[in-house]
Order: structure tokens, then sequence, then C-alpha cells
């Protein structure tokens, strides 16, 4: 199956803090804060939602079609990601504004203190999905992950009138979002992607409840961190998948689009719910152990060795398709 991702496209600047930034913060001074971090390493990587869950894709040789808007400083990024599988036939350049920006510092505790400059990306609502949903070439899914407001609610928009199956990973954008723009976002989707602290965020916003929310989406797909995943679909008792455990931790930047890109990744290929959350929950270790979202390889035998060692030594059969041989 096709996928189109569509959303952020961005450089990421990851700072390490070797401290913790609790001890840093004052209770009776948080309304006057002002702090300067001095970090140990600066690490420059490619990122951006979209860009990382295409590049996990591209690995496993699905050729996803990324759809964003980028700045003219985009070259050598679209070079390093078409050799790694990834169509950027959909990526609008934008002559004026610089690709979109990530900085983020990391403490000794895996917190993380972040910004994100826009950029390129506020132009993103000019890209008009019609002519990829109605070509030759029509994705079975197109992912609306994190990206400019009106971009994420037109493509949803647009793949509701066409009848095209999307999926809805609203995760950073939830902060700027009403309850109205996130239901729409909602409303339809064949897989919904939050993590806990969004799903509740979620609820908040768009006044659902729990079982309103799986009603409006099709399957829900929660992670929880090191407690895993949980996938969940009206009607039937959630589905609640462990991590893979004692991952090693060098940076958590990424790690829930590395799932993500596992997980759409197996389904593709028609795997069950069940072994396409392990897989998402074996690609998500690898990228833990990596520094960026995209220092990492997409190896079928790590992978399926991988899968084995956690879940059991059948647990690959259903991803065979995915992992090849190996599996």
């Amino acid at each position: 199956m096709r996928i189109a991702v569509t959303g952020s496209i961005a450089t990421d600047h990851l700072m390490v803090f070797p401290g913790r930034f609790a001890d840093q913060l004052l209770p009776d001074q948080l309304a006057h804060v002002s702090l300067s971090f001095l970090v140990d390493r600066l690490e420059v990587r490619r990122g951006g939602v979209a860009a990382n869950i295409a590049f996990g894709l591209g690995g496993f040789g699905l050729s996803p079609l990324l759809v964003g808007a980028v700045g003219p400083d985009f070259a050598e990024y679209e070079v390093w990601l078409k050799e790694h599988g990834v169509d950027t036939a959909a990526v609008r350049v934008c002559p004026d504004r610089q690709t979109a920006r990530f900085l983020c510092i990391t403490d000794e505790d895996a917190n993380q203190i972040a910004a994100f400059y826009a950029g390129a990306m506020t132009t993103a609502h000019d890209i008009d999905l019609h002519p990829l949903l109605t070509g030759p070439e029509r994705p079975g899914l197109v992912l609306v992950s994190p990206n400019d407001p009106a971009a994420m609610l037109r493509h949803t928009a647009q793949c509701r009138a066409l009848g095209v199956p999307f999926a809805a990973d609203p995760s950073q954008q939830l902060a700027r979002l009403d309850g109205d723009q996130v239901r729409a976002l909602v409303d339809g989707a064949t897989w919904l992607f939050t993590n806990e602290y969004e799903a509740a965020l979620l609820k908040e916003r768009t006044g659902f409840t729990h079982d309103e929310v799986l009603a409006a989406a099709g399957t829900w797909v929660t992670t929880l961190g090191e407690k895993g995943v949980r996938v969940e679909r009206a009607g039937q008792p959630p589905l609640v998948v462990p991590a893979v455990p004692g991952a090693h931790t060098s940076d958590p930047t990424g790690v829930g689009d590395a799932f993500r890109a596992g997980f759409l990744a197996a389904v593709s290929h028609g795997a069950p719910l069940e072994p396409a959350a392990r897989l998402g929950n074996a690609l998500a270790a690898v990228v833990l152990g990596a520094v960026g979202s995209q220092s990492y390889e997409v190896d079928p035998a790590q992978l399926s060795a991988l899968v084995e060692r956690t879940y059991g030594p059948q647990a690959s059969g259903p991803l065979a398709s995915v992992l090849g041989e190996q599996s």
C-alpha cells in the first residue's frame, strides 16, 4: 500500500544538558523564569515529523510520498531522503522562507525543552492534495501529521471528500487547535495516533468521552513510553503491547515517529494489530539508541531478532512480508 505522509519537514538542533532541569527550577520563581543551560553536545540532524516517518517507511521499501513545505535550503536534505527511498515529488519549495527548525535540550532524565520555528511550513496550506488523491498513483492511506494547522485541516477535508483513508496524528499541534478543529481532524480517521498525554489533551479539547473518540476514529493507537502501546477499537477490549525492555537510551527524539513508521509498514503489508505494534515498538527501540531521528538503518534481520527476543520465537512470523526472508 502506498502511503502519503503530510506534515513537518525540519532540521533538528539537539543539545544535551548534563544535569536535571528540575534542579534549576525554583518553585517560588516560576513566574519569572530566565535560564540558560550550558550544554555539552550539539548534534545537527535532519528531522520533522513527516520526514522522519517517511524515512522509516522508505527503509522498509515502501516508497512513501512526502508532502510538505520547505525552503530553498532543502536541496541536500532532499538528496538524503531520495537516497533512503522517499518520494519527494510533492514537496513544495517556498523561495523566501527557510525550512523549519527544531531546537531541543535534553537533560539526564530524558526530559526535554524545545522550540520550533515553522518557517516555510506556514505555507503548507497552499498544497493541494487533489491531484495526488485522484491520479493514477493514488495512495491507499494519507497520514496527516503535525503541520501548519490550516494545512492539516485542508488535507483531512480533501481525504474525506474523496473517500481516501487517512490517519490523524495531531500530536504537538493539539496545543494550537481548538475543539472544532480537533474534531474535524479525528472524525472518520482510519487511524488515530497519540501519546498518553496527548490522548488526555485530545479529550479535553474535543469534549469527547473515551468512547466517543473511539466512535469517531476507526482505531486509536496510544504510545505509552516505556510501557509500550495501547491499541483500541470500539466494542473491543484494548490491546496493550509492552515495549522492548532494557532499550538503551541515547536520544528520545523521533521515537514516536519511528513507532508510526514500523506500525504503518506492518499494516500496509496486511499484518494484524498486535504484530504491527510489536514491529513499531522494535523500531522505536532502535531509534531510542541513536542520536537524531534519522540516524539509523532499517535492518530486517535486527528487527526480526529483536521482535523474537522480546515477544517470543514465533512473533516475527506474521511480519514476514514486511521483514523479508529473515523472518
